[in-house]
């Protein structure tokens, strides 16, 4: 079984959040975890207010409709 801070730990390595991992993330929020799971999700949720992890989810909201970026 995957853990929060195995999803965070990647996220930190690549600096990117997708929206799969990003839902996988919420999944995990409403099972049981330990304090180092919270502990790390705290420090992802800090890094992305810090503007140190680029978020898909947010990324796809700023871009004009039917612009593509590849």
């Amino acid at each position: 079984m995957i853990l929060i801070r195995d999803l965070v730990r990647q996220v930190m390595m690549t600096g990117f959040l997708s929206v799969a991992t990003e839902e996988q993330l919420r999944q995990l929020l409403r099972t049981k975890y330990d304090m180092e799971d919270l502990n790390a999700f705290m420090s992802l949720q800090e890094a992305a207010m810090a503007g140190l992890i680029r978020q898909e989810s947010r990324e796809s909201l700023w871009q004009p409709t039917g612009m593509k970026t590849h």
